[in-house]
């Protein structure tokens, strides 16, 4: 995960990055955000960059992404950047199934 700032003054307001979890075929991005800083299309900017630098310098073929089922703003943010859902999946050691996208 990289640290996501604001241009001016270098202020930190969250991260966006890359995870490889062993339960995944492929590395999925996740982003996260301070509360004063969501819903002002930072995520979306971040994501963007995170993919870019995924395909074009890792070689990432293909991209995925979890939710879970009750968070409507990552959900959207991920179909805002082209990820598609695929099924509801369950991650070891979670209750709760989840979203799987990809992209």
């Amino acid at each position: 995960m990289w640290a996501v700032e604001l241009k001016a003054g270098q202020t930190p307001i969250g991260i966006c990055g890359f995870v490889k979890r062993d339960s995944l075929p492929d590395a999925d991005i996740g982003f996260a955000f301070l509360p004063q800083f969501e819903k002002k299309g930072y995520a979306v900017e971040s994501a963007e960059a995170v993919m870019k630098y995924g395909r074009d310098f890792l070689g990432l073929k293909r991209i995925l992404a979890i939710a879970s089922q009750d968070n409507e703003s990552s959900s959207k943010l991920l179909e805002k950047i082209n990820f598609r859902f695929e099924r509801l999946i369950k991650l070891p050691h979670d209750d709760e199934e989840v979203k799987l996208f990809s992209s």
